[in-house]
């Protein structure tokens, strides 16, 4: 049995709360542009930033950015691509906490591909996170039907925010199959390689100047999402998976603070317990999915 090495450990919590915090704050930014500018655009100004800073990495430690699976990194690409446009559609439409939370079903999704994909041994316990996770997403969606929004767009932005959750799944497979050979920075290097491309021609007519203080809101984009991949990666390589990615759910805290503080939404009871049955949901996942790898 290993030791506790208890710097270690918390060194990787460290940087697992700093991504929740400023994935939170990216989120806030989306936020902040309430729509004013097109999604496309808010997708090619954070891929046009992310693939600067990765560049830039890449040359100084003078590594290969085109790396040796390339279909598969391009897949990994086009998957992360779809699961940013749904996520940031969610967050002009719905509350920050709510699209927080329901992006985080992304494990119990990522168990269920790896079990048709991957051929990975699935637990039956699964079966309950799974129902836990959906508890928990019809609980946070709760407030929303019962306020004096649009249902069909509430509706629409649920699914939405489901489907980036899907997409952030598939994405993260591929990951996992590509780390074993691919570096981190080549990984992260094709998520905007593939985003710039596929986003020009959905704002390429219907383009928007921003103005003002969008451009620091798109900076902030761009800085806050890169940030928070470079401190993701750095705990993940320090602590367990299970581990990091409950404490990486510190996101969900943190927006939900922004939520309150900045946009004046109100996080009900049925908000709060659909995130426990979510996070519930998220553990029971990556722990199943970590038992079932054992017995293989």
């Amino acid at each position: 049995m290993g030791g506790f090495n208890i710097e270690k450990d918390l060194k990787g919590i460290k940087f697992l709360v700093a991504s929740g915090f400023a994935f939170s704050l990216m989120s806030v930014c989306v936020k902040a542009i309430g729509g004013r500018i097109p999604i496309s655009e808010l997708v090619f100004a954070r891929a046009t930033i992310s693939i600067i800073i990765t560049r830039f990495f890449l040359y100084r430690n003078k590594i290969n950015p085109w790396g040796y699976q390339k279909r598969l990194l391009l897949m990994r690409g086009l998957l992360g691509t779809v699961a940013l446009f749904c996520i940031f559609k969610a967050l002009t439409i719905l509350p920050i906490a709510t699209a927080t939370v329901i992006q985080y079903i992304y494990p119990t999704f990522t168990v269920i591909c790896a079990y048709i994909i991957l051929k990975e041994f699935i637990l039956k316990r699964i079966v309950y996170s799974i129902i836990i996770g959906w508890i928990g997403i019809i609980l946070v969606s709760q407030p929303e039907f019962n306020s004096n929004s649009n249902i069909k767009e509430t509706i629409l932005a649920i699914v939405i925010a489901i489907l980036g959750a899907l997409m952030t799944s598939l994405a993260y497979i591929c990951v996992r199959k590509l780390s074993s050979k691919e570096h981190p920075l080549v990984i992260i290097y094709y998520f905007p390689l593939v985003s710039i491309p596929l986003s020009i021609p959905f704002f390429i007519n219907d383009f928007i100047l921003p103005t003002g203080t969008d451009w620091l809101w798109i900076i902030g984009i761009g800085v806050f999402t890169q940030i928070g991949q470079l401190c993701i990666t750095e705990g993940l390589r320090l602590l367990p998976a299970g581990q990091a990615t409950s404490l990486n759910y510190s996101q969900v805290i943190f927006a939900s603070i922004w939520g309150v503080l900045i946009f004046e939404e109100k996080i009900t009871s049925s908000i709060y317990l659909g995130s426990f049955c979510v996070l519930i949901s998220t553990i029971v996942s990556i722990s199943a999915s970590k038992t079932s790898q054992a017995r293989i």
